[in-house]
């Protein structure tokens, strides 16, 4: 399992011009899934995710997780994490792992992260959206597990 973790000062997604989740100040998670994946990396992922240093704290720049700062969580599934283009111009999309696969270990790392006590939101799983956000820093990391 992979994730794109950008931290922001806003953020949202939205589905046939339905706002499905928006956030103030945290983290997206964009989180891709492979064949392989299973429910203790989502876990893994999560405490990952939760506990980043990303955020300002007492100690200086990026101190703080986003626990620690009280900020929210967007989670949005992106199969394309797994593109592969080191062929051509069109990705290779061999090793996203199937939606039946996948929706299962992004629905893991969701509760995960709020069994963790953060506020959660989410995109909608196999829908088109459009995710807008401010990327605060700017600070984009790839966590992988």
């Amino acid at each position: 399992m992979r994730a794109l973790v950008q931290r922001v000062s806003q953020a949202r997604v939205t589905v046939d011009d339905e706002e499905v989740g928006a956030i103030g100040t945290g983290l997206v998670a964009f989180v891709g899934v492979t064949h392989d994946d299973t429910a203790a990396q989502a876990q893994r992922l999560a405490a990952k995710v939760a506990g980043l240093r990303v955020f300002p704290g007492p100690g200086g720049d990026m101190d703080a997780s986003v626990v620690e700062a009280g900020g929210q969580v967007l989670v949005v599934s992106q199969f394309t994490l797994y593109g592969d283009t080191r062929k051509g111009r069109r990705p290779s999309w061999i090793a996203a792992a199937r939606p039946e696969v996948a929706e299962p270990l992004v629905d893991a790392l969701v509760a995960e992260l709020r069994a963790l006590g953060l506020a959660v939101l989410t995109g909608r799983f196999r829908a088109m959206m459009q995710v807008a956000l401010v990327n605060d820093g700017p600070v984009t990391l790839m966590v992988e597990v």
